[in-house]
């Protein structure tokens, strides 16, 4: 599944590539279809992604919510557009450029209150201006379950996923299995302004670039990362691999029906 870099960037390239401007919609698989028709040459005025969910806003019509899910895919061309497959949930075209969503888990036609409903039930995203992050320490510093956990539990922190959990714990030594009350008011204000700087770089790179300059392939003389998530990571899918920093062999095991990947020396619980 995406995580929150990846919609955050996604709603940034819908807006330059349609901001502004009446755009063509329709739906070939028919599922979107009756939305689509009302939506047709109306102006594509704002995008926003909150945590891994995007929004389309077009000017007096409401919005288009989605959410990507484990299958769901955009892609972007530039016109001419070619005949669309019966896949493509939803298009939108322009004279220059458009754009294909297929297998989203939801794609629908939301009014501002249905939007409003689903930001509510959010936690602040390190991304968007001036969302706060003591509403999430105000959870994370009461709770009994672990950090790592809560790091993956939307309502808490929006935006964050497998990847960004593992790595921001290793980067700051904190033991995933450490309960969040347990944390300390620093401990959280270093992990929230870690994840925007990271996931700001994650926006601006398109992939997920994690170690820091001094452990780079090119500083530590060893091979690059190879992996079709792409990017340079300290623990994420490097199970059984030597930790880059200690050597120790890094861990994985199952966590909130995901696989957590963590180096038991760098995240000892005496950290």
């Amino acid at each position: 599944m995406p995580e929150g870099h990846t919609i955050h960037r996604l709603a940034a390239d819908h807006r330059e590539r349609f901001g502004g401007r009446p755009v063509r919609v329709s739906s070939p698989q028919g599922k979107f279809a009756d939305s689509a028709a009302l939506l047709d040459g109306t102006v594509l005025e704002t995008t926003e992604a909150h945590g891994k969910h995007l929004f389309l806003g077009f000017e007096g019509m409401g919005w288009v919510h989605i959410h990507l899910g484990l299958f769901g895919k955009v892609n972007f061309g530039d016109a001419p557009a070619p005949p669309p497959t019966d896949t493509v949930r939803l298009r939108l075209a322009a004279p220059d450029a458009y754009v294909d969503l297929r297998g989203p888990t939801t794609c629908a036609y939301i009014t501002d209150a249905e939007k409003q409903a689903i930001h509510d039930r959010l936690g602040p995203d390190p991304l968007r201006d001036g969302d706060d992050p003591g509403r999430a320490w105000h959870r994370v510093s009461k709770s009994r379950t672990t950090v790592a956990a809560l790091l993956m539990d939307q309502k808490v922190i929006a935006g964050v996923g497998n990847v960004y959990r593992a790595e921001v714990l290793f980067r700051h030594g904190i033991d995933p299995y450490r309960a969040g009350k347990d944390l300390t008011p620093g401990e959280w204000d270093a992990i929230w302004t870690d994840l925007a700087a990271l996931m700001r770089e994650g926006v601006r790179l398109n992939r997920i670039d994690t170690v820091r300059p001094e452990h780079t392939p090119e500083a530590m003389g060893r091979p690059p990362r190879v992996d079709d998530h792409g990017g340079e990571v300290y623990v994420y899918r490097r199970a059984h691999l030597p930790c880059h920093i200690c050597t120790t062999e890094i861990r994985t095991a199952d966590l909130s029906a995901r696989n957590l990947f963590w180096c038991p020396t760098c995240q000892s619980s005496q950290t």
